[in-house]
């Protein structure tokens, strides 16, 4: 599953979306919780690749 498969309804039918300040602050919010999410995705899929390289040298060892 990545970021991308994601999709956003941006249709602007909703009365919440009425005016263009308003999709333009929804969209900067957007883009900073994007950003938080693939930057806590990298330290995930940083931290599976030490625990993997860490299993395959048998540093440490499932029991």
């Amino acid at each position: 599953m990545s970021l991308e498969s994601f999709r956003l309804n941006r249709d602007g039918s909703s009365p919440e979306h009425s005016n263009a300040a308003d999709d333009d602050a929804d969209n900067d919010a957007i883009d900073v919780e994007m950003a938080a999410l693939e930057e806590h995705l990298a330290k995930v899929r940083h931290l599976k690749q030490g625990m993997m390289q860490e299993l395959l040298t048998g540093k440490i060892r499932l029991v």
